[in-house]
This record gives structure tokens, C-alpha cells and sequence, in this order.
């Protein structure tokens, strides 16, 4: 499953007959983030997204087009950051990589 917005998550929801407000979901999602029990990242529009995810230290590959998320080993992600940090004297770094692009199905074809 894919990150998804507190507002669709809400539509979705409301759809199955559900009472629950808006702000709950906000709330509840951010809670589940806050605790490690969703990943939490901003859309290239801005927009707060919110997925299940597992507790250990990852990165995703997120398609523009339909939302399909995967996740990906952080090995290398954590050699490169560690690197970087050291280059410019930092040390303890912290990051969120997420790499978006498009899946197999939703790749757009160019025009001849």
C-alpha cells in the first residue's frame, strides 16, 4: 500500500459509513508517526502522506503517479550520508531520503 493523505484517508472512511472528523485523523495519524508506527513524508506538493511501515531505519521509492511505495535497504543511503557529514565535519547525522519517480506501469511516454 502507498502513503496517503489524512484527507483521503478520511473520504475513504466517511465512505464506509464512518463518523470520525477530519481532525481526528490529522491527530491520529500524527500520533502514530510521532510513535513510530507510520512513516510519515511530504508529497512534491506539499502535502503531509502517511503509511504503515516497518520500525527499522528505511528509505522509499515513491511513484508520482499512483502512489506505489517500496521500500529500500538503507545500507548505501547510510555509507553516502556518513560520508557527506564527515566531508563537511559533521557528525551524528540524521536524514530522510525518499526517491520519487514513476513505477513500471505509470511511466509516461514521450511524444515522437
Amino acid at each position: 500500500m502507498g502513503f496517503v493523505s489524512a484527507q483521503a484517508l478520511h473520504s475513504s472512511l466517511k465512505n464506509t459509513g464512518s463518523q470520525i472528523g477530519l481532525a481526528t485523523v490529522y491527530r491520529a495519524l500524527a500520533d502514530l508517526a510521532q510513535e513510530g508506527e507510520a512513516d510519515s513524508l511530504q508529497s512534491p506538493e506539499g502535502e503531509s502522506l502517511y503509511r504503515a511501515c516497518s520500525l527499522a531505519h528505511h528509505h522509499h521509492l515513491i511513484c508520482r503517479s499512483c502512489g506505489l511505495t517500496v521500500e529500500i535497504e538503507a545500507d548505501e543511503v547510510e555509507a553516502w550520508a556518513q560520508k557527506t557529514a564527515a566531508l563537511h565535519g559533521f557528525t551524528r547525522p540524521e536524514h530522510v531520503v525518499d526517491i520519487f519517480g514513476y513505477c513500471n506501469a505509470c511511466v509516461p511516454t514521450t511524444a515522437p
